[in-house]
Parts: C-alpha cells; sequence; structure tokens
C-alpha cells in the first residue's frame, strides 16, 4: 500500500533530482520529459507542483532554458486546458528576460501560442498586465520581448485599455536602446494588423514615422519591411501619401544595408501602391538601385529585373531597365552578374520576341562567355523560357555554337549543366538538327575525365534513345558503343557497361540480346577485376530483360565462370547475381 502511496510522487522526485544534476544533458533529458511527468503526476498536481518549481528552476544553461521555454508553449492540455492556462505565463515571463536571443524568442512564441488559446477574460486578467510589466521592464530583454506580444493582448483589451496599449507601443518606438527599437520596427506590422483603421492612420503612422528617421540604419532597414506591410493594412490613396515618399527617401539612404533591403523587398513594395504610382515614382528608385555603388545593393536589384519589369509595360521596360539590364551584364562583380544570369531568361515573355531577339540575345550570348562558371550555369539553366519566346531556329543559330563552346568548358559543373541541359534541346530541335550539331558531343562526353560527368553522360544516352526511339539509338548510340568498349583505359569501359545497363530496358529484348549481351559476356574476360565485377552487375539487370533460355545458356555460365574467379568482390557480386538469376527462374 505504502508503495502504491508513493509511486505518483517518484517522478517529480526524478525530475528535481536531475534537475539540479550538474550534468547538461541529464537536465536537458528531464526538461524534454516533461510533458510524460506532467500526465503522471495529473493536471492539479502539474499546476500546483511542477509549474511553480519550474518558476523557481533559475538554471543558468541557456540550452535547458531553451527547451523549457519550447516545452512551455505545448502545455496547455497537461495543466488542465484553456481554463488553467494562465499558470504557465509566469515560468514564460522569467524566461522573456534571459540575456540569450533564442531564449527570449522561444518564450515569446510559445507566448503567443498559449494567449492564442486563452479565453478573453483572462487575456485582460492575466495576459495584458505581463506584456505591461514586459514593457516597463528595468531591463532592457524585456522591453525587446513585450514588442512580439501586443498584436495577441490588443484585439481582445478593453477601449482603455487599448489606448494604453498603443501608447506603450509608441514609447518603445523611441526607447533609449537600439535593440528594442528594432524589436518594436519588427513586430509594427504584426500590431498594426489588429489596430483599428481609425488608429492606424494616427497613432501607428506617427510612429512608423519616427522609426523611419532613426539614427541607427539597423532601425531603419526594419522599418523598411514594415514600408511592405503597412502598405497592404491601409487604403491606396494614404498608402501613396504616406509610404511612397518614405521608400523613395530609403531608396536613398545613406546606409547601403538600407538602400540593400530597399532592393530586396521592392516587389512587395511596388505591390503595395499599386501600378500608376510604381511607373512614376519608384522605377526612378529602382534604376538608382541598379546603379548603386555597393555591389551587395546591385545584387539585391539584379535578382528582382523580371519580376519588376512584369509590373511594367514593355516599352517602360525597354526605355529605362533594359539599359540597366546591359550596363550589370559587364558588372565588375561576378556575383552581380550571376545574379542578373539568374533571373534575365524571364525578362523574354515580358518584352516580346522583337525586343528580345534585338536588346536580350547579345546580353545572352555575353553572359555565356562570362569568365565565372556560375554566371554561365545560371543562363544555360533557364534557357527553355527564351526557347518559348524566340523559338528554336533562332535559338540554335544565335545560342547554339555557344553551348558547343561550352560542352568543353574547362569546369565540369558547367558540362554537367549542359548535358542536364541536352535532352530538353534535342526534343526541341529534332533528330536531324540533333545529329548534325549534338550528337558527336553526347558521345566525347562518356570519356571526360570527370566521373560525375561520364555518369551523366550515360543517363543522357538513355534519355535520347527514349526521346528517338530504338531505330535510332541502333544507328548512332550501338556503334559507337561497340567501338568504346575496348577503349584501353579501363574506367571508360566502366562508363560503357553503366550505359549498356541503362539502354537495355529501353531498348528492349531483341537488340539487347543481340548487340549487347555479347559485348557485356566478352567483357567478362577483361583482366581488370573492376571491369569483371561491374560485368556480373550489369548481367544482374539484363536477367529480367533477355528471355529465359537465352539467361540459362548465356548469362549462367558466364556467372557461374565469374564466381569461381580469383578477386574476392568479383566473387562476391557473380554469386549475388546468380541468386537473383535463380530467384527469376523459381519466380517463372
Amino acid at each position: 500500500m505504502a508503495a502504491m502511496v508513493d509511486q505518483p510522487l517518484y517522478p517529480i522526485a526524478v525530475l528535481i533530482d536531475e534537475l539540479k544534476n550538474e550534468d547538461i544533458q541529464l537536465r536537458l533529458n528531464s526538461i524534454r520529459r516533461l510533458s510524460t511527468i506532467a500526465r503522471a503526476l495529473g493536471e492539479e498536481r502539474t499546476r500546483k507542483e511542477l509549474i511553480p518549481f519550474l518558476s523557481e528552476n533559475n538554471d543558468d544553461d541557456d540550452e535547458v532554458l531553451l527547451a523549457m521555454a519550447e516545452e512551455l508553449g505545448v502545455f496547455v492540455p497537461y495543466v488542465g486546458g484553456v481554463e488553467y492556462a494562465n499558470v504557465l505565463l509566469p515560468p514564460l515571463e522569467t524566461l522573456c528576460t534571459v540575456e540569450e536571443t533564442c531564449v527570449r524568442d522561444k518564450s515569446v512564441e510559445s507566448l503567443c501560442r498559449i494567449g492564442a488559446q486563452m479565453k478573453e477574460q483572462h487575456l485582460v486578467e492575466h495576459f495584458i498586465p505581463l506584456v505591461k510589466r514586459l514593457a516597463a521592464g528595468e531591463w532592457f530583454t524585456a522591453r525587446v520581448s513585450s514588442c512580439g506580444l501586443f498584436h495577441i493582448a490588443y484585439p481582445s483589451a478593453p477601449e482603455a485599455m487599448k489606448t494604453e496599449l498603443r501608447t506603450i507601443y509608441g514609447q518603445l518606438c523611441q526607447d533609449d536602446m537600439p535593440m528594442v527599437r528594432r524589436s518594436a520596427a519588427t513586430n509594427l506590422g504584426k500590431f498594426a494588423a489588429t489596430v483599428e483603421p481609425a488608429h492606424l492612420k494616427t497613432d501607428i503612422m506617427s510612429v512608423f514615422e519616427d522609426l523611419t528617421h532613426d539614427d541607427q540604419d539597423s532601425v531603419r532597414l526594419l522599418a523598411v519591411e514594415g514600408c511592405a506591410a503597412l502598405g497592404k493594412l491601409l487604403e491606396l490613396q494614404d498608402c501613396v501619401a504616406h509610404i511612397l515618399p518614405v521608400i523613395v527617401n530609403f531608396s536613398q539612404d545613406k546606409s547601403w544595408r538600407v538602400r540593400y533591403m530597399v532592393a530586396n523587398q521592392l516587389y512587395e513594395l511596388c505591390e503595395a501602391v499599386g501600378p500608376e504610382p510604381t511607373r512614376s515614382e519608384l522605377v526612378p528608385a529602382y534604376v538608382r538601385l541598379l546603379r548603386d555603388n555597393e555591389a551587395e545593393v546591385r545584387i539585391a536589384a539584379a535578382g528582382k529585373v523580371t519580376k519588376f519589369s512584369r509590373i511594367l509595360s514593355p516599352e517602360l521596360a525597354i526605355q529605362h531597365i533594359l539599359p540597366c539590364v546591359k550596363e550589370l551584364s559587364t558588372d565588375s562583380s561576378q556575383h552581380v552578374r550571376s545574379a542578373l544570369a539568374s533571373v534575365i531568361m524571364g525578362m523574354a515573355p515580358v518584352l516580346g520576341k522583337d525586343a528580345t531577339i534585338e536588346q536580350l540575345l547579345p546580353i545572352f550570348l555575353s553572359l555565356l562567355k562570362d569568365e565565372f562558371p556560375d554566371v554561365r550555369l545560371n543562363i544555360i539553366s533557364k534557357l527553355d523560357q527564351v526557347n518559348q519566346v524566340i523559338g528554336i531556329d533562332l535559338l540554335s543559330q544565335s545560342l547554339l555554337p555557344a553551348i558547343v563552346e561550352l560542352a568543353e568548358d574547362r569546369h565540369w559543373r558547367v558540362r554537367l549543366a549542359i548535358i542536364e541541359y541536352i535532352p530538353l534541346l534535342a526534343s526541341q530541335l529534332g533528330v536531324g538538327f540533333f545529329d548534325d550539331k549534338l550528337g558527336a558531343l553526347c558521345m566525347q562526353w562518356l570519356k571526360d575525365k570527370v566521373y560525375s560527368i561520364r555518369d551523366a553522360a550515360a543517363n543522357n544516352v538513355k534519355r535520347l534513345a527514349e526521346e528517338f526511339g530504338p531505330e535510332w539509338a541502333m544507328q548512332h548510340i550501338i556503334p559507337q558503343v561497340l567501338d568504346m568498349i575496348n577503349d584501353p583505359h579501363y574506367l571508360y569501359r566502366m562508363t560503357i557497361l553503366h550505359a549498356i545497363s541503362l539502354l537495355a530496358p529501353v531498348l528492349g529484348t531483341e537488340i539487347t540480346t543481340s548487340k549487347l549481351l555479347p559485348l557485356v559476356i566478352n567483357a567478362s574476360k577483361d583482366r581488370v577485376p573492376n571491369i569483371k565485377f561491374n560485368v556480373a552487375k550489369v548481367l544482374q539487370s539484363l536477367i529480367p530483360i533477355v528471355d529465359e533460355s537465352v539467361a540459362e545458356s548465356t548469362i549462367r555460365p558466364c556467372l557461374v565462370e565469374l564466381s569461381e574467379d580469383p578477386d574476392v568482390d568479383v566473387r562476391f557480386f557473380a554469386s549475388q547475381a546468380l541468386q537473383s538469376n535463380d530467384q527469376v527462374q523459381m519466380s517463372s
């Protein structure tokens, strides 16, 4: 009987022991098991014993505190549901004041999660006082945390309290500590979304105005994000009156970080102010950013070229954006050129066929010949977008010579990108053009110095056979494969074996039995063990493709011979293939 009485006490005793243990791992484990312990204790004892204990627990290790903040966020069911959710607030309030940022952020996240479930009356009695206490905290960490809780507290507050919360938020935006002002700027959009439209124009906009003139660039750049969030909440004319001038000023800010944020967010800002003001006010601002003297700003702006052009009419894009694009394509920073190359193809559908041929094609060609491999890669990977606009004939005339050149590029990743693009090109160019211009290249890659290229080339041959059919493969691929299987270099012979195993399912039983199988059987006499055990692997993959009689009369004897090879790996793979052969025989 005594044992039964003591039993519920046992988990909490273990927890308390482990939470005070010097070993951080034990403390962490017990925190992560809080939900199990709470279930064992029951709801009432969890409220009366476990939560107060956690509130008093002043662990100094951030990892333990972070785990605790995370666990408490999902603890509402263990304390008796929403009715008692307020008992979880004290320990989280303490965690909101610690020095480590990630612990505070997680505590705020957990408080928001709990607050979203709480009843209105409990929010007024417990949650709003907590927000006010944090906002008035002596130590800046408490004030930083409070900024992330206003959007949960505000909707349920009575009218007088709402006014007070708006005033407090205004004070936080003018706090002496830049960290507090940063947090206020970050959370302004969330808070503004809960404020009534009448107060939005007065209180929130005046607060926002202060943040945009802050002397710290780290605060101003967060206000840029606020522009987009507030722009969506305000009516269009207010947005043009209040937000647009701020964006234009920010685009000329003395700090490059702020200009970088504007360049990054510009598309969202354009959506907020609407098409007309974008054309008249934001196009000049964007052009300035594209010509900024800081490379980081130009990179961010270049990455948005296509998105921005879509908002404009083709005439405006050609008149204002294209001259900047031409300048950027010869920018001194390779990263700017790379950012431009990754999006410039998307401009083709915006500008239409004529402008693409006249203006964009020369830029593509210059970027395809760029000395920096990433720039070339980014252009290659998006070629299909241009093809849709100008058609394959023009594309092949203007870009194909450059593609052939890149097929022998000194950087293997560029060669790889070209290989991956070949099947798409093949389907668009048609078989005649392909054989003429690119057929030889595909075979040449099977002898590349880099394994990844040889592997991709083998896959490429298979995809081409799928595209053009077995007849084509018989004429153009099989003769070359027959030739290359006798290459003096064993690595190239291995690549051919890999290609055969990929081609066999595509070419079917007849061609495999008459053309490919004899090659593989012949290769089993190779003097290099690596070739021989690869032969065993390939034969295993061919068993389901060829007829049963062929498997029995040709493949099996060859595998039996390999299973008696002096090399241990050859014997292993040969016996594996024999087992597979026997299983196929039995199942059939």
